[in-house]
């Protein structure tokens, strides 16, 4: 396994450290802290960004009918992760985790856990390299039905817009129809965001890159939206029971889309 650098501060383990979690080291709290100094918001932000995708999660269990998910750049384990929402309503669903991160796989192989009827499983690998993830995915999940493609939080770290969307295109072009792809990111929308975000991307820490609503929409080309389409992630179906089901606009955006 290849060795946790705890000198460089990491997004997966800053994220975790706004979540309240205690997988970080002192050089993330510190590179979190920054961010959270000019945009006190972040920590809410992040909780927002994992109540969309339990919401994405049910609607896909229980409204489309899926129950095979590749979550690619999933990050450290938290509460209510992919698996844990969607087994929790259908039990035969599987789950395939990718990320690079060695902490990530570490705790991973611990803590994601599966239902007997189901399967959980950890790919590291990049997201850089579809190619490989499907591959590697294919001896999990089937493909001759659909899949959801999770890419939160991931291609903002991916400074080319077109390298992006070519990495998404990748994915999906390798699932059948009648699959869906989800991707929630940070908007270029909240001038504090955007000066928090350029202190964190000076910390050492792999940039993150915010974009545009227009430019965050662009990822879902060819496929179908569901509704109510790219939207700031408390818009997207809120339930009476999310603290963060507001119609406020938040520098967070998501959506998610069928594959014809």
């Amino acid at each position: 396994m290849p060795k946790i650098d705890s000198s460089v501060p990491h997004s997966a383990r800053i994220f975790t450290y706004w979540l309240g979690g205690k997988d970080h080291f002192p050089v993330d709290e510190e590179a979190g802290e920054r961010v959270r100094e000019i945009f006190p918001a972040i920590v809410d932000l992040a909780r927002v960004g994992r109540y969309f995708l339990g919401r994405v999660v049910r609607y896909l269990v229980q409204d489309a009918g899926v129950t095979q998910f590749l979550d690619v750049g999933t990050g450290l384990p938290t509460v209510d992760n992919t698996h844990e929402v969607a087994q929790r309503l259908d039990p035969r669903c599987r789950v395939v985790y990718v990320d690079n991160d060695p902490l990530v796989l570490a705790h991973a192989e611990a803590l994601l856990t599966s239902t007997p009827e189901g399967r959980t499983h950890y790919l590291e690998a990049d997201v850089r390299d579809p190619e490989r993830i499907l591959s590697e995915a294919r001896g999990i999940l089937d493909f001759d039905q659909p899949v959801a493609v999770f890419l939160m939080g991931i291609l903002a770290h991916v400074d080319d817009l077109t390298e992006a969307q070519s990495i998404v295109r990748r994915l999906m072009d390798g699932l059948p129809a009648g699959s869906y792809l989800s991707v929630r990111d940070g908007a270029d929308t909240d001038p504090a965001y955007l000066a928090a975000i350029e202190g964190y991307n000076a910390s050492g820490a792999v940039p993150y890159r915010l974009r545009s609503p227009e430019e965050i929409a662009r990822f879902f080309e060819g496929l179908e939206l569901v509704e109510p389409g790219v939207v700031p992630c408390p818009q997207w179906r809120p339930e009476a029971e999310d603290p963060f089901a507001s119609p406020d606009d938040v520098a967070l955006y998501g959506g998610l889309a069928r594959k014809r």
